[in-house]
């Protein structure tokens, strides 16, 4: 049932974004005509820096993980952390509902160096991290856009967005100082201590488990490492996106390309469409519309329109075509087979349920 809730939620959120999105035939000829202008050797050099950036973000986002584990006395060697990462990622891009996230802890408890359970509490301290980071370029660059002709959507996204990542924030600090009573707190708030004892007690067990890979909080070197990591990551991101609308001829501030990266970023962390198909497309443009005016995410804008269409199918491909290539690698790799990923995942809800 809980897979099937995810595969309906998945594909809703695919229908409703290519719905959104999807041209009409006079912007797709006006579309034609934009990809026909690009020319290869002005477009080259940009793609080249837009590579490079990749590169960039592909090993910090890959090596800070180190960081959140060191703390449970977990160092893996660099080859192995690059290809584990590389496939997890590509996990995360090919499942729909963020059912990828399971398959680094999968693949690491494979290695028996550390728990499924605290292997996701570093992830979810990743994700946190990730989401606070995030919140705060979109609430940032939001707040200097807002004023009277601001979209009524606008304001209350960032608000939403901050406020959610700082509660998770909250949990996690309270969770480190008081465990148990944290815990316990949040699983009555679910009603499961009432109506179903049994599972709300299991539920309890293995989130204190989990709790164990948020001790990297309290190792203060480790987390400003990789919160260091985590900037440069974002920032690699955020001028990989400047340097692709510079390409196009988008005249896009390097405010509006962080504000663009910021508001995919919480796009996608809602229940994703498979392979991000759409959905990523969508928020890229609504970023764009928020600096470069409300045509950039238009269909009946035959001007602005192809050419953000056309920026955001880009970003998209070589975004996708970048983590296959490089979860490619890691599964050709000594490190990582199709045996291992098939398991992964459920050596990782076994590792959790145990």
């Amino acid at each position: 049932m809980k897979l099937v809730i995810n595969l309906g939620l998945s594909l809703a959120m695919l229908a409703l974004c290519a719905y959104l999105m999807w041209p009409d035939a006079e912007t797709r000829q006006h579309l034609s005509d934009v990809m026909a202008s690009l020319e290869l050797a002005t477009f080259a050099p940009y793609l080249a820096v837009y590579v490079g950036l990749l590169i960039i973000l592909q090993l910090c986002r890959s090596l800070r993980w180190n960081n959140l584990l060191a703390p449970l006395g977990v160092r893996v060697p660099t080859g192995p952390l690059l290809a584990i990462s590389a496939v997890g990622f590509m996990a995360i891009l090919a499942l729909p509902a963020r059912l990828g996230e399971l398959v680094r802890p999968g693949l690491l408890r494979q290695r028996g160096e550390v728990s499924a359970a605290a292997a996701l509490g570093t992830i979810a301290i990743e994700r946190i991290v990730d989401g606070l980071l995030i919140s705060l370029f979109v609430f940032g660059a939001l707040f200097s856009l807002r004023g009277a002709d601001e979209p009524a959507w606008m304001m209350p996204t960032a608000y939403a967005a901050l406020g959610v990542f700082v509660a998770a924030l909250a949990f996690v600090t309270f969770a480190m100082w008081r465990p148990q009573q944290t815990i316990a707190f949040c699983v009555r708030l679910t009603l499961l201590p009432r109506f179903a004892p049994r599972i709300a007690a299991v539920i309890e067990a293995k989130l204190l488990d989990m709790v164990r890979g948020f001790v990297v909080l309290r190792d203060s070197r480790n987390m400003a490492i990789f919160v260091l990591w985590s900037v440069v990551y974002w920032g690699a991101n955020g001028l990989g996106l400047l340097v692709l609308a510079r390409a196009f001829g988008l005249p896009l501030s390097g405010i509006g390309a962080f504000a663009t990266m910021g508001v995919v970023g919480v796009g996608i962390m809602l229940p994703n469409s498979p392979g991000l198909v759409g959905q990523f497309q969508w928020f890229t443009l609504l970023g764009l519309s928020l600096y470069l005016g409300p045509g950039a995410a238009d269909k009946t804008d035959h001007v602005l329109y192809p050419v953000a269409f056309a920026f955001a199918n880009l970003h998209y491909i070589l975004q996708v075509s970048w983590y296959v290539l490089c979860g490619a690698i890691g599964l050709a790799s000594p490190w990582v087979s199709f045996h291992d990923l098939r398991l992964s995942r459920k050596v990782a809800r076994d590792g959790i349920a145990e």
